[in-house]
């Protein structure tokens, strides 16, 4: 249990970030995602994946001598066409922004070649190329379901569609890890700033007056910022859950949270103290916490997809031994740097 010298520490921390104008600004910018997540993400989905987006506007020229095949395709791909009779025709109602695009088929070989032109560099041109590209999809997978009777092996069957949509994918997969991996991040930061300003301000010393040992001091300030990142957690997965966002499996989530952010945490608290200076310590806190998020792509599996996967309720053996390897390895850590923060002399700062 911390005593009360140590839980004063930490509630002193946390009552100052309120004059932390960017501290202040980024917990604003993430209630308020988390808030009215269910309207946001209908926009950021859009460009998280263009194809999601009612695009019944777009029509496409087609021309060509196998231009019937194009036609279906784009019809099962929710593309409206429009005939012309040679691909010049097509070409200049393109030029003249008739069509935003054209397909032009012909037949090579027993084979259907099919050239895609798309308007370049305008805003509309990243859907029609995503459009451009569900009609090829859908035109392969009616010839190949037309000519599986010339195979002579039986092919594979494909899986069944799921019910998921981008909406889904984008929730889970980049929402839901963005708003339980920022808080972390952020108390990283903190704890830079909370142990910096105490060794430029010289009121480190005054500490010890208290009397409070260097421990007392690491103890508290983690303490405060190990807390701060779980509890924004929470508050962001039950506005998530307001606003329709399902969240599975809350308790592991906030072990997972709280692993990564007391290794964060001791990571600023030693950089914080082995460098005194709140510029250098902040840049190389930075630089070393996103190499390592990057880093943590070699394991099994990503932090960020071990939140996906315990949100969305298909968590694996892998993703709980993830997040029991990611809490013993932060006590460790946490234990370790305690120890050696009680062999610093307090006189070197």
């Amino acid at each position: 249990m911390f005593d009360d010298v140590r839980v004063a520490i930490a509630r002193r921390d946390i009552a100052s970030l309120s004059r932390e104008r960017t501290i202040v600004l980024a917990l604003a910018i993430q209630v308020f995602i988390a808030a009215f997540s269910s309207f946001l993400v209908v926009g950021l989905t859009s460009m998280y994946d263009p194809g999601s987006v009612e695009s019944g506007e777009l029509t496409f020229g087609v021309s060509g001598e196998t231009r019937d095949e194009l036609e279906r395709a784009a019809g099962s791909a929710g593309v409206e066409t429009e005939h012309y009779p040679t691909r010049e025709a097509a070409m200049d109602a393109f030029r003249r922004g008739e069509v935003v695009g054209v397909f032009h088929a012909e037949s090579v070989d027993r084979r259907i070649s099919v050239t895609a032109t798309v308007p370049d560099g305008s805003v509309q041109s990243t859907l029609a190329v995503v459009k451009a590209r569900d009609v090829l999809e859908a035109l392969e997978r009616d010839e190949r379901t037309r000519r599986a009777a010339y195979l002579q092996t039986r092919p594979v069957s494909p899986p069944p569609e799921g019910d998921g949509g981008s909406y889904f994918g984008f929730s889970y997969t980049v929402l839901v890890p963005l708003l339980l991996f920022l808080p972390p991040f952020i108390s990283g930061s903190v704890t830079v700033d909370v142990l910096t300003e105490e060794i430029e301000r010289g009121t480190l010393e005054l500490l010890q007056v208290a009397p409070v040992t260097m421990t007392d001091i690491f103890d508290g300030k983690a303490l405060g910022m190990a807390v701060l990142a779980p509890a924004q957690a929470l508050l962001w997965i039950a506005l998530l859950v307001v606003n329709g966002i399902t969240v599975a499996n809350v308790v592991p989530l906030l072990a997972l949270v709280s692993a990564v952010t007391l290794l964060v945490v001791v990571l600023g608290a030693v950089l914080g103290l082995l460098l005194g200076q709140r510029r250098q310590a902040q840049l190389l806190y930075s630089i070393i916490a996103l190499g390592l998020f990057g880093a943590a792509a070699l394991l099994p599996e990503h932090p960020a997809t071990v939140a996906a996967k315990l949100a969305v309720g298909s968590e694996t053996t892998v993703s709980i031994a993830t997040v029991l390897a990611l809490s013993v390895l932060a006590v460790a850590l946490y234990v370790a740097t305690r120890r050696y923060v009680g062999t610093i002399d307090p006189e070197r700062y």
